[in-house]
């Protein structure tokens, strides 16, 4: 029996979703703690390519029971449309995939806000319009709609009817629309797709302690990255949860006494989607290579990923604030080619050296890196299968970020499938 924490240790898009699937073969129970469908975990197999938003990426092994937490806001837009593909694949995760009836609910308004909000801005924060922020904040002011809400069938239709009122009243005096929710529109299309998502509504924190009593395994899977938590992360280019590991035990209701472990992933560099400071961002040939040989398009967004060098200060502010046992590295066979490879051990500001991180982005954006160089390889590391056998600079780029991160290497991943996965 293990309990696990999985957790983005950069700015989300580090190969969650490949290592998740990777670690979820030997757990018999994946926790998505946070977040909605605003996150996008990626796993290939074979030659099928699944990206999921809503439903834990742990779905794809047969064996595993998955569950959303009450941590997460939930699309069920989203998550019916993830269910029709995963059992048009061959996938029927029926009776092994669970919501907590404690999740807030997305609803329609709540993405209409997120546009109407983000285009009002003058800094652009770069959101998904996905309504996560505008679900999240009705939680916290204490009229959100739960799972729970819409299925008691004398309380969703009152405090529907009162938030669409309330929402429109903010649409018409702030942003200018009148008219812009339709109360029995918006109720018949939750009640019909709720006639889908009622049978998947469990209570996750029972399930997670009747797991813990009969000695299963545990993997609870985060989305997005430290760097967005929002009160960790690069506030306000954040997202609007909880992404480190704290947040797991108020997001599905285990006891922090409980957890074993926590891996962080990290790519070999830095990747950043949507505004906000970035100190090793890189605009050259390097750059270029990076984001051309790692496909960096955001899962989500569509949108391409800023890529810089790895970045020392971040490791270890994510080890530090996540408590990290380990680490997986991904995407290092990206890194093959380049003569030299950068790794940033210090940022100048304002004539000072910063070893540590600070997590204010109007100091960072006034910030350059102080560099350390490595010697790069050629060679094609994909094929690979064990850790003996990579070369010899590869080895050497893993010992120096283990060193400078203080955090042992536990998975290489030199490539997107399953099987190109070294346990080191």
């Amino acid at each position: 029996m293990s309990v696990r924490i999985a957790v983005g240790a950069q700015w989300g898009d580090e190969g969650k979703g490949k290592i998740i699937d990777l670690l979820s073969s030997e757990a018999d129970l994946v926790v998505r703690s946070q977040g909605g469908a605003n996150a996008g975990h990626t796993v290939k197999i074979s030659d099928k390519k699944f990206i999921l938003h809503m439903i834990p990426s742990g779905v794809l092994n047969k064996n595993t029971v998955s569950a959303i937490g009450n941590g997460v806001v939930f699309d069920y837009d989203s998550f019916i449309s993830e269910l029709d593909t995963l059992k048009k694949t061959g996938i029927n995760p029926d009776g092994r995939l669970f919501i907590s009836p404690y999740a807030h609910v997305v609803m329609p308004y709540h993405k209409e806000l997120d546009r109407a909000a983000e285009n009002c801005r003058k800094n652009k924060i770069g959101t998904t319009f996905k309504g996560i922020g505008p679900a999240y904040q009705d939680k916290i002011s204490r009229c959100g709609i739960r799972v729970v809400d819409v299925l008691d069938a004398e309380y969703f239709p009152v405090v529907l009817k009162n938030n669409i009122e309330a929402k429109n009243h903010i649409f018409e005096k702030i942003y200018g629309e009148k008219n812009k929710l339709d109360y029995d529109k918006t109720y018949k299309n939750c009640i019909e797709k709720f006639e889908i998502v009622k049978k998947y509504v469990k209570d996750v924190s029972l399930l997670i302690e009747e797991s813990l009593e009969n000695k299963k395994s545990i993997l609870f899977e985060g989305a997005q990255g430290t760097l967005l938590d929002i009160d960790y992360g690069t506030y306000p280019y954040v997202t609007s949860s909880n992404t480190t590991s704290g947040g797991v035990c108020t997001g599905t209701g285990i006891s922090p006494t409980k957890i074993d472990s926590v891996i962080g992933v990290m790519k070999a560099y830095t990747t950043r989607v949507g505004n906000g400071p970035f100190v090793t961002e890189l605009n050259d040939e390097a750059g270029k290579h990076l984001q051309s040989v790692g496909c960096e398009v955001g899962a989500t967004t569509g949108r391409q990923r800023r890529c810089g060098w790895f970045d020392a200060l971040i490791a270890r502010y994510s080890s530090r604030i996540n408590g990290l046992s380990s680490l997986a590295l991904t995407k290092i066979d990206v890194l093959g080619g380049l003569d030299k490879i950068k790794v940033c051990v210090g940022y100048k500001y304002k004539g000072n050296i910063l070893t540590e991180f600070p997590p204010v982005s109007n100091i960072l954006e006034k910030c350059e890196p102080v560099y350390e160089e490595l010697d790069g390889w050629k060679e094609d590391i994909s094929d690979i299968k064990e850790y003996k056998d990579l070369p010899e600079n590869v080895r050497k780029y893993i010992d120096y970020i283990e060193k400078i991160s203080k955090v042992p290497v536990e998975i290489v991943s030199v490539g997107p499938e399953r099987n190109q996965s070294i346990f080191k």
